[in-house]
C-alpha cells in the first residue's frame, strides 16, 4: 500500500472512527493483498509510511471474497470484476485475508 493510501486510511479511521471503516483490496494476489491488509491492521510491515506503528485493526475484505462479492450487484460485479477473478487464485487470497482478519481486526 502506498503512502498516499496509507495516510488516506489513517485519516479516515481518526475522522470516522476506525470502527467505521472497512478498507475493501483488489491486489492480484495473496501476498500482495497480506500486506496491505496487515498495513490497515496491524501497521506498515515495511516501517516506511504513516501507519509504522500504527495499529487500527480495521476491517479488510478483497473484492473477491464470497461475503463481499454478494454485497455487489451481480451485473455490476460480472462487468468490472469477474473476468480478472478467473485468473486469480482466489482460494489463496481469501485464506490470506481470513488469516490478517483473524490475527489482527479488532472491529
Amino acid at each position: 500500500m502506498d503512502l498516499e493510501n496509507q495516510k488516506r486510511v489513517k485519516e479516515f479511521a481518526e475522522q470516522y472512527g476506525p470502527e467505521n471503516v472497512v478498507v475493501l483490496l483488489g491486489a492480484a494476489e495473496g501476498e500482495a493483498s497480506g500486506l496491505a491488509a496487515e498495513t490497515v491492521t496491524n501497521g506498515d510491515p515495511t516501517y516506511a509510511g504513516p501507519l509504522t506503528g500504527v495499529q487500527l485493526g480495521l476491517k479488510v475484505y478483497h473484492v473477491c471474497e464470497p461475503e463481499v462479492k454478494e454485497e455487489f450487484d451481480a451485473g455490476i460485479y460480472d462487468e468490472q470484476v469477474s473476468m480478472m477473478e478467473m485468473v486469480l487464485d482466489v482460494d489463496d487470497i481469501v485464506n490470506e485475508m481470513t488469516s490478517i482478519r483473524e490475527q489482527y481486526c479488532k472491529y
